[in-house]
């Protein structure tokens, strides 16, 4: 028996990526993970990760930024593994464009899912958490939210997860709940291949010419972010809470 038998996290954005490595991450540290991404299909492959070593894990299908879909998901992840006490608010979409190419639409998109599904995934878990007396909100930001050309709108969500996660710490640490962040620099995925492609380049120069700029002199894993969300939702990490760690290859990014 370990500090984290019966416990239970919920990853949303999980189905591949930064979210799938927490998942696997957390499962081998004894976990029961719920899987959430939009398409509850995408969630398969993690899930089968997971359950082929042993681990309890469940897949659930939602829209972070829809407040009914969230709170049926939470439900059923109470019902079928169990009352989560750890949220890892991973979920994210990028819509990138110079200011005055921007839409409405897409700048709406970047915070209804980061702002907004964060949000909601965060209040209705920790209901849970406060019966607990225990409970663990991990928040994916990112160095962007230092300001990043191209990126008002992801910018300024992930600014606003800082904000957001830092409230949480001073509204729930006297339930035993401790909030913090997580500000990835470059991490090989999905994403940043995508956006690799958007500027017309080789993922594989895209990745050098990042590797060149940062202190450590190389891209970040997916895996580099899960051993930190491993450490924040430990039982040594009980008397940290409200910070914002940069996993970046340098002071900030």
């Amino acid at each position: 028996m370990t500090p984290t038998t019966g416990r239970v996290a919920i990853i949303t954005g999980a189905a591949r990526g930064i979210g799938a490595a927490v998942a696997k991450r957390l499962s081998s540290d004894g976990y029961a993970v719920a899987v959430l991404d939009l398409d509850e299909s995408a969630c398969s492959e993690t899930v089968d990760a997971l359950t082929s070593t042993g681990g309890r894990a469940l897949a659930v299908g939602v829209d972070v930024a829809e407040a009914p879909a969230v709170e049926a998901a939470v439900a059923r992840v109470a019902d079928e593994l169990g009352s989560p006490t750890v949220l890892v608010n991973n979920a994210g979409i990028t819509r990138d464009n110079l200011l005055f190419k921007m839409s409405e639409d897409d700048w709406d998109a970047v915070l209804r899912v980061h702002l907004r599904g964060a949000f909601l995934m965060s209040k209705a878990t920790q209901a849970h958490m406060t019966k607990a007396g225990w409970g663990r909100i991990v928040n994916l930001s990112s160095t962007s939210a230092l300001g990043n050309r191209g990126q008002a709108n992801y910018a300024t969500a992930k600014a606003g997860m800082q904000g957001l996660t830092k409230t949480l710490a001073i509204e729930l640490g006297k339930f035993g709940i401790t909030a913090n962040a997580i500000a990835p620099g470059f991490i090989v995925t999905e994403m940043t291949k995508l956006t690799a492609e958007r500027l017309g380049v080789s993922f594989d120069e895209f990745q050098q010419a990042r590797a060149k700029e940062t202190p450590v002199p190389r891209v970040g894993q997916p895996e580099d972010i899960a051993h930190a969300v491993s450490y924040f939702v430990s039982e040594g990490a009980s008397f940290v809470t409200g910070q914002v760690l940069y996993v970046a290859g340098g002071p900030r990014g």
